[in-house]
Order: C-alpha cells, then structure tokens, then sequence
C-alpha cells in the first residue's frame, strides 16, 4: 500500500523533491505525492503541476498521519517548518532517489531527502532533516548534524563533521580529515558557493573562496 506524501514548500525544490518522490514511487518505494502545502494564503488554492496547494492545517485534515517532506532549502526555516508539520499530526518522511549510489553502512534520519545522482560511500550518518542535492559525493566517516544542508555538486571528503544547520553552497568542496582529527564544519556554519574547505570551520561563520576563509 502506498504511503500518502505532501511536499511542505510551492518553491523550485519543492517541484524537484516532488519528482523525486515520483521517482521513488515509481521504484517501488511505497510513495504516493497527494498535495504541496505553502503557508502564504495567496497559492493556497492553486494548481501545482497537477497537485493542489494547500493550507498546512488542511492537508493534515486530509491525510491524517501522511509523510511530509520539508522543501525548503534554509536549514533554521526547515526545522521550524518540520516541527510545525509534526505537531499537525504528519510524519517526517525519508526520501532517496533510486539513482542514489550508498552501502548499507549508511544512517539516514527521518525527514532527510537525498536526490539523483549523489554517490554516500561508508560508514556515513546523516542526521534528522538533511538534504542532500543533486551530483554530492560524501566519503566516509562522515557526520551531518542536523538539519545541514549540501547544495548540489559539494563534495565532502572522509572523516569530516558537519554540524547541525551548516549550510554548504553550490560546487562546494571540503577535504578530509582524518580518524584521530577530523575536519570540522560548526553548526551554522556557511560555505559559499565554489568554496574549497581545507581546515576547520567555527559554528556560525561564513566562509568563502579558494582555500575557504571568513568572508571580509
């Protein structure tokens, strides 16, 4: 049977995890997509690509206990919204594209979505809320806190932590670290676009450029 999926955002991302839960239907994964929920009234009532967008108390009312995925690329607005999706009465739900290459020594917390192409090798935890975009490479030994966010294209080499609400931008790349020292990103952290990670990053600091240094 399948497992009703609403799709919390009406932005850009929120239409890509809309194909992706498609996809993972499609594979066999038990998903069904019923509905895009958006909290500004003015889209409540439209059509998105098929599907209507709705209020989040409306969708609840609809679908009782349904999975929600939290499209939303900020990681501070994507926990609010999780856990305002939660207290309504939905499920964080988990989505991986069938394209996702991993080993089975991979964790994977609820409500993280992980999209086509990105390859998770071993030995990897991703934490509650991660989202994982297009083409990443993630190497082993790696943490992601929750909530941290990987534009597409990052790649994360092994033996690095990545804390909670860090926010990676696009083509980002980071080096590893090693078992007895890993490399650290804080909590909050940012890392601009094309930016190249080569030590340690404190929580809440923006780091951009090639080697990656606090932006001036």
């Amino acid at each position: 049977m399948s497992r009703p999926i609403i799709v919390y955002g009406a932005g850009g991302f929120a239409r890509e995890v809309a194909w992706l839960v498609e996809q993972c239907g499609e594979g066999g994964q038990g998903m069904v997509l019923v509905a895009f929920v958006d909290d500004a009234v003015e889209r409540q009532g439209e059509t998105l690509n098929g599907l209507p967008v709705l209020s989040l108390a409306d969708a609840a009312k609809r679908w009782p206990g349904a999975g929600v995925l939290v499209a939303v690329g900020d990681p501070a607005v994507r926990e609010r919204l999780a856990k305002r999706a939660v207290e309504s009465g939905l499920a964080l739900a988990t989505a991986i594209h069938p394209r996702v290459e991993r080993s089975k020594w991979v964790e994977v917390g609820a409500g993280t979505v992980i999209c086509a192409g990105t390859i998770l090798t071993t030995n990897i935890v991703l934490g509650e809320g991660v989202q994982v975009n297009l083409d990443c490479t993630i190497g082993h030994d790696v943490v992601l806190g929750a909530y941290a966010t990987l534009a597409p294209g990052v790649h994360v080499s092994g033996c690095v932590q990545i804390g909670a609400g860090a926010y990676l931008g696009t083509g980002a790349t980071v080096i590893n670290g090693t078992a007895a020292k890993p490399l650290v990103i804080g909590a909050n952290a940012v890392i601009g676009a094309g930016a190249c990670v080569t030590k340690d990053v404190p929580s809440g600091v923006t780091v951009v450029g090639i080697p990656a240094k606090p932006r001036g």
